[in-house]
């Protein structure tokens, strides 16, 4: 077990109240981390030390802060022994799953650091005679950044990497699922050279999560909010922002369809399905919950998904020997297993998989699904796959429309001009042609529509999201006013 103070102002300490909270493996139910439970005064104090040191931080050069950030990421990979092991520890993570995470987010610091040249304005022509008009980015001030435990290196180190460059402090409130696993991309991060006070990390004790949460986004230096996680927590986010008029970046829940049309490749989509449907369990907002496909092909996919699917059982990631490790906690087993029966109670058939145990459910494809169960709608954020059937094209586009989450998708056809008709068609933020739904690149902007979210992470689109565009003018010449 570890023990792991807040850190604020640049030094580790504990709680104001000495409180502490503890996560469990939830594989073995072992305490693994113990974590200080972070007050509401410990929350503003962390904001207050972020504002102190915004200043020095935003008239940082460019270069200063790409070295910074260079760094940052050498020292992540520097630390992914001790990471990995984390997320073995603290959400069952896989030993694949982990090392890929490590390594995207390394990617995340490179991409952000080639940013820091990027925050540009133009010159706008002006009806004012003698005056010279710039629209003119500049950093925004304290950004306050929530990162969920499923991708917890990826999407921790995707809060907090483009606001840092773009001159911002930030204050990362970490998970509850995972303080272990961001505090130490915190330090990795800090360790490359960042003024004290720049990057400030608290962890709470998830009863304390409402209040504390209030407390950051209500704080007046927090002029920018980002949220993965979620669609339910995400709309408390989103309204407590609105209350306290903060610009919100919401990346939530997902049901994304994968679509197989009648001239798929049919090797080719199964294992892109696989991965999209099973990888990390299934605990992806990106995940293929929804395989939907051409009547005329159905038959010959199922037989070869069903062989693909048997050999993906799930076992304690620690003994490395599956595939698959465990869901997250036993609650989710729980409402995954729920989910199957009743799909199974109103017509629908188990084609593959369905074993496992405890926490480590082996994964599962459920053929024949329709609207009346809640496996067609509802996220499973599990290892199981939905397969409906559709009679046509136009029925497959229907069918992936009418889900309320519109994140990532994916179609398959040889026939990739018609694929990509069909994928104009799709509501999603993310649609890829003849590749997994589960695809994430450090420039690209990742983002969802619909109960999915909105505002866009990545590439110069987080740029957009975390610099305030300013209008300056400069006159040479005189005025001439009517009064």
């Amino acid at each position: 077990m570890q023990t792991l103070d807040l850190f604020i102002g640049g030094k580790h300490e504990p709680a104001s109240n000495d409180a502490y909270f503890e996560r469990t493996n939830p594989v073995t139910s072992e305490v693994v981390t113990k974590a200080a439970a972070a007050t509401v005064e410990d929350a503003v104090r962390a904001v207050d030390t972020a504002a102190g040191a915004f200043p020095e931080w935003a008239s940082t050069t460019p270069v200063a802060r790409r070295k910074i950030l260079l760094k940052a990421s050498e020292a992540l990979l520097a630390r992914g022994d001790d990471i990995v092991l984390a997320m073995k520890e603290e959400i069952g993570a896989t030993e694949a799953w982990a090392r890929f995470n490590v390594g995207l987010a390394a990617d995340m610091l490179l991409e952000a650091a080639s940013l820091t040249t990027h925050i540009k304005g133009e010159i706008i022509p002006s009806n004012r005679p003698g005056s010279t008009a710039m629209a003119m980015r500049a950093p925004v001030g304290v950004v306050l950044a929530m990162a969920p435990w499923n991708a917890p290196v990826i999407l921790g180190v995707r809060s907090v990497a483009t606001p840092l460059a773009c001159g911002n402090t930030v204050v990362m409130k970490t998970s509850e699922l995972c303080p272990r696993t961001h505090a130490l991309i915190i330090e990795a991060i800090t360790d490359a050279g960042l003024p004290a006070g720049t990057l400030n990390a608290i962890s709470n004790d998830p009863d304390d999560a409402p209040q504390i949460v209030e407390a950051l986004i209500a704080h007046p230096a927090v002029r920018r909010v980002n949220f993965t996680g979620s669609t339910r927590v995400g709309r408390i986010i989103a309204e407590t922002a609105g209350r306290h008029l903060k610009p919100a970046l919401l990346e939530l829940g997902g049901k994304a369809p994968l679509i197989v049309l009648d001239d798929a490749d049919i090797d080719a989509t199964v294992a892109a399905a696989a991965f999209s449907a099973y990888m990390n369990q299934g605990q992806i907002c990106m995940s293929a919950e929804r395989i939907i496909v051409l009547d005329s092909i159905a038959d010959e996919f199922v037989e070869a998904f069903v062989r693909k699917v048997t050999t993906l059982t799930a076992g304690d990631p620690i003994e490395a020997k599956h595939p698959l490790g465990s869901l997250v906690n036993a609650e989710a087993a729980t409402r995954i297993q729920a989910l199957i029966e009743d799909a199974t109670s109103k017509g629908a058939k188990v084609v593959a998989g369905g074993g496992g145990s405890g926490t480590m459910l082996d994964a599962t494809a459920v053929d024949h699904v329709t609207p009346s169960m809640k496996l067609y709608a509802e996220e499973s954020f599990g290892p199981v796959a939905a397969i409906i059937r559709v009679g046509s094209t136009d029925e497959a586009v229907r069918v992936a429309n009418e889900s309320k989450f519109g994140l990532s998708s994916a179609v398959f056809g040889k026939d990739q001009a018609r694929a990509l008709a069909v994928a104009k068609r799709i509501e999603s933020g993310i649609c890829h042609v003849n590749g997994p739904t589960v695809h994430d690149e450090a420039q690209m902007p990742f983002g969802g529509v619909k109960e999915s979210g909105y505002g866009r992470f990545g590439g110069t689109a987080g740029i957009n999201e975390f610099t305030e565009l300013r209008w300056v003018t400069m006159q040479d010449g005189p005025l001439h006013f009517p009064i």
